[in-house]
């Protein structure tokens, strides 16, 4: 009668490929969450560039008109009239838009200029609390509303 004798791996073999995949790890997670930061700070840069050049176009049709604060979501997402006023469906008069299918949300996170929890997809006046997006009617500027947080080169997010 023979014995037959299991061959499989020592303990010193498993802690030795234990330690080598925990190196592998720890090199690896910090560089794979810096690339979803930047993806993040990307998504806002591309998000910002289509709203501008969505509220470009608004005032290319609209005779140097800006939208308006109150009315942004709407006048960005409608069908607009020359002066400006919103219907969901096109007719004779309403012939401008829609600019946008939705206000995008804010891929980055931070406070807001009061330290309140952000509404992502929304919009604001410029002195507008608690808002995604912080938009002044009468330049037609609009910017990310997160306060002093910054992107991994140090520049404000609020400052794209």
């Amino acid at each position: 009668m023979t014995v037959q004798k299991r061959a499989g791996f020592s303990l010193v073999e498993l802690v030795i490929v234990i330690v080598i995949i925990g190196i592998i790890a720890a090199i690896a997670v910090p560089r794979i969450s810096r690339g979803a930061r930047g993806a993040s700070d990307s998504s806002l840069r591309g998000s910002l560039a289509v709203m501008r050049h969505a509220i470009d176009l608004y005032m290319a049709e609209h005779n140097g008109l800006f939208p308006t604060a109150a009315d942004f979501a709407e006048q960005m997402t409608t069908y607009t009239n020359a002066s400006g006023a919103d219907v969901a469906t096109k007719d004779a008069t309403h012939i401008f838009g829609p600019y946008l299918k939705a206000v995008p949300g804010l891929p980055v996170k931070g406070t807001g200029t009061t330290g309140g929890a952000l509404g992502d997809n929304e919009v604001a006046a410029v002195d507008g609390a608690n808002v995604g997006w912080l938009y002044d009617q009468a330049t037609g500027e609009i910017v990310c509303n997160t306060g002093t947080t910054e992107d991994e080169a140090e520049v404000a997010y609020n400052t794209y």
